[in-house]
C-alpha cells in the first residue's frame, strides 16, 4: 500500500471558523467542498474539517467528552506560536509546567475546542511567566 497523503480531519459545527484556524496556524489555504473543507499547505492537504452540527466539544481533560486525539505541534519559538494561536481563536487549557530540562508544552483548544499542544525544548524557551 502506497499513501500519497496523511490527512487528520476534525469534527466542527462551525466550518469556516475551525478550517480558517487551522489554515491560520499551519500558514496555509481552505479549500472548501460543501461540507467539507481541507487545509492546504503548499498545495498538500495537512488538515481536514467536516461538518458535523451536533457536535460537541471534547472537555479536557476530565469532562464528560473526552479528547478522542489531538496534535503536538513542535514550535522553534514559543511566544511566538502562542501569540499566533491566541490571535486565531485558540484557548488555554493548561499553561506549561515550565520545566528548565527536556520537553515543555503547553494545551490549547481550537474554536471548536479540540485540544492540541504546542510543544518545545524546555532550555530553548525562558521566560515564559510573561505569557500567563
Amino acid at each position: 500500500m502506497r499513501i500519497k497523503h496523511q490527512v487528520v480531519t476534525f469534527d466542527a459545527a462551525d466550518l469556516a471558523a475551525e478550517s480558517r484556524f487551522w489554515a491560520g496556524v499551519l500558514g496555509g489555504e481552505v479549500e472548501e467542498d460543501g461540507d467539507w473543507h481541507m487545509v492546504l499547505v503548499d498545495g498538500a492537504p495537512r488538515i481536514g474539517v467536516q461538518l458535523a452540527p451536533d457536535h460537541t466539544p471534547p472537555q479536557w481533560p476530565d469532562g464528560p467528552v473526552k479528547q478522542q486525539v489531538h496534535l503536538d505541534l513542535w514550535v522553534e519559538d514559543f511566544p511566538e506560536a502562542h501569540e499566533q494561536v491566541m490571535a486565531l481563536g485558540a484557548t488555554v487549557l493548561k499553561e506549561a509546567a515550565g520545566s528548565t530540562t527536556g520537553d515543555d508544552f503547553q494545551v490549547y483548544a481550537d474554536p471548536a475546542g479540540h485540544p492540541f499542544c504546542l510543544c518545545w525544548p524546555a532550555t530553548a524557551q525562558p521566560g515564559l511567566a510573561e505569557l500567563s
